[in-house]
């Protein structure tokens, strides 16, 4: 194993890496809508699914003081509106809040049991190196990390919806490296997304640390591209000489 011996600051994304350790999240969702029985397809499942991504990207829905579990409970209700409206989804407004609850509650559990993996590994690495987090998110990472303990390891912090720029575009990760201090050579960034993460990373010079996983589908990825290619966060330490 070749090692990572000249980085100086690590650059992590949070959704997909940190909560769910390279899982992707319209996977998590989808789990949690079989094991409540919702009487839709994947097929049906992922059109919703995207509905609501562009809506939280569109409209405030999710405030600052909102912790994971109010945006869970948005995230899957504007899902299962749209459902319902485009007649996926025969379902009363009492049956649909009762699936946005046994959703959210299965979605936070599932993040809890991640984090006990996760967050010993950043932990660890705020001890040894600069950390930035850059994440394309609403407006409550802040209260995010507060909510999982995560919030006193990172420097700082470049979220999308307040700096105005959202991932892939590079100039998010350049923002990110001129808060870590450090030049884009020394600096390892560590995401999920190979569109999102890997790809602008590398246009803007840093190393990368890719944690492939079950993703979404449907995007070309190259392994050689990536400084490290791994399935678990759990792993990153070693890289690190």
């Amino acid at each position: 194993m070749e090692k990572l011996t000249d980085v100086k600051g690590i650059i992590f994304d949070y959704g997909g890496t940190i909560d769910t350790n390279s899982r992707h999240w319209a996977e998590v969702l989808w789990s949690q809508y079989e094991a409540c029985g919702v009487p839709v397809s994947k097929a049906v499942f992922r059109e919703a699914y995207v509905h609501g991504e562009r809506s939280l990207a569109k409209v405030p829905y999710v405030k600052p003081d909102h912790d994971f579990h109010d945006v869970l409970r948005i995230k899957v209700w504007l899902q299962l509106a749209y459902l319902v409206e485009q007649r996926q989804l025969d379902a009363t407004q009492v049956v649909a809040e009762d699936y946005a609850r046994r959703i959210a509650d299965g979605c936070y559990r599932y993040v809890l049991d991640v984090l006990q993996v996760t967050r010993p590994v950043v932990e660890q690495l705020s001890r040894r190196y600069r950390l930035v987090l850059v994440s394309n998110f609403y407006g409550n990472i802040q209260t995010i990390l507060k909510d999982f303990g995560l919030d006193g390891f990172f420097a700082d912090v470049i979220e999308s919806s307040v700096v105005g720029v959202r991932k892939p575009d590079p100039a998010i990760y350049r923002l990110g490296v001129e808060a870590m201090g450090y030049p884009a050579a020394e600096t390892l960034v560590v995401g999920d997304s190979f569109t999102k993460d890997v790809v602008p990373a590398k246009t803007v010079g840093c190393r990368v640390a890719w944690l492939k996983g079950e993703g979404w589908g449907g995007e070309e990825t190259d392994d050689t591209l990536p400084d490290v290619v791994m399935t678990d966060l759990a792993a990153l330490p070693r890289y690190l000489g």
